[in-house]
């Protein structure tokens, strides 16, 4: 069986364009021995892909031209020669980017009986979700009651972060980059207070919704938001750095915030992470989050495109705004 799929035809240079990608076609022949065959359902796009497109060492390999690309996806399983898998499971894997596949059973994850859409296990129960459990609970240290500002918090990680701080009981303040989303984030997503960054001052918006300071700054934007917010921080202050995507199409470094040296009077504490580094912590988020999504604590909010072929628009949509929570493919 063959199906299409998408490779990568040439590195991005600046803001990825379609051209930079190619619509394939690659077998997909029926499982051998200890194999499975999956139809994909649903696949993701992150940010994160994208410094995978530069050919430069990082925390993952980089992808290679011609290569077909790989990511998060939710698939069933067709035909399974392996005894714990069977016709009809709903699996996650890393084989995104492509309609189906083989593979072998060990390197995909059985949802078992799902709780929610598929697609929801690309976001609020898959990695984004983790991302912002950990996150904000474990970097961040987060304590009831706090005070909370959320960057990006229209998108797949942000908008989960502020609800689960709200859960905690937090005042949460986010960050997006449209009068719409920044009222999305108030009256669908329970924020105290929204602003479109790009409209006034993101120091004034922050003290006017936070006028003694900010216990936790999750950081998804970097750059200006950064700086912005550690002119706001109160004494002992958090700040999970969990992406910097206003700097990830950039040809060449940009400068960084002029104001750390404020972390060293305030004793604030600054934490970069990889959400794989914390599996150990998964078994407690998938309990939490699918009990916060089925009682309705954490809506879920997706943009979808539908077809294979929508896989590279759907990317660089991360970049332009076009997403509103989990930017999803259906397939």
């Amino acid at each position: 069986m063959r199906v299409r799929a998408i490779a990568l035809k040439r590195r991005p240079n600046g803001l990825p364009e379609t051209e930079d990608f190619d619509v394939c076609e690659v077998d997909a022949p029926p499982p051998e021995a200890g194999e499975i065959q999956v139809r994909n359902v649903c696949m993701s796009v992150d940010p994160y892909m994208r410094g995978r497109m530069y050919d430069r060492k990082s925390y993952v390999p980089p992808f290679q031209i011609g290569e077909v690309l790989s990511g998060g996806s939710i698939g069933e399983v067709l035909a399974s020669a392996h005894p714990d898998f069977k016709e009809g499971d709903f699996v996650s894997s890393s084989y995104g980017w492509r309609e189906g596949f083989p593979a072998p059973a060990t390197q995909v994850e059985r949802l078992g009986k799902i709780q929610a859409p598929p697609s929801a296990y690309l976001g609020a129960l898959g990695m984004p979700g983790m991302t912002a459990y950990v996150g904000l609970l474990e970097i961040g240290a987060l304590q009831d009651g706090e005070s909370v500002f959320v960057s990006g918090a229209a998108g797949a990680v942000g908008s989960v972060a502020g609800q689960i701080a709200k859960i905690r009981g937090c005042s949460v303040i986010g960050s997006a980059g449209t009068d719409d989303k920044a009222r999305l984030l108030t009256e669908e997503l329970g924020f105290d207070y929204g602003f479109n960054y790009k409209e006034g001052s993101i120091v004034q918006h922050l003290r006017q919704a936070a006028p003694k300071g900010l216990d936790v700054y999750f950081d998804n934007v970097g750059s200006d938001h950064l700086q912005a917010a550690l002119m706001c921080m109160r004494p002992n202050g958090r700040i999970p750095l969990c992406g910097a995507i206003s700097t990830y199409n950039d040809a060449a470094p940009r400068p960084g915030p002029n104001n750390l040296s404020m972390a060293i009077g305030l004793g604030l504490t600054l934490r970069g992470f990889i959400v794989s580094n914390f599996m150990h912590r998964y078994a407690n988020f998938r309990s939490d989050m699918e009990k916060w999504v089925n009682n309705g604590q954490i809506k879920t909010k997706e943009t979808i495109l539908g077809g294979i072929e929508s896989a590279p628009d759907a990317f660089i949509g991360l970049f332009t705004g076009v997403n509103v929570g989990k930017m999803i493919v259906s397939l």
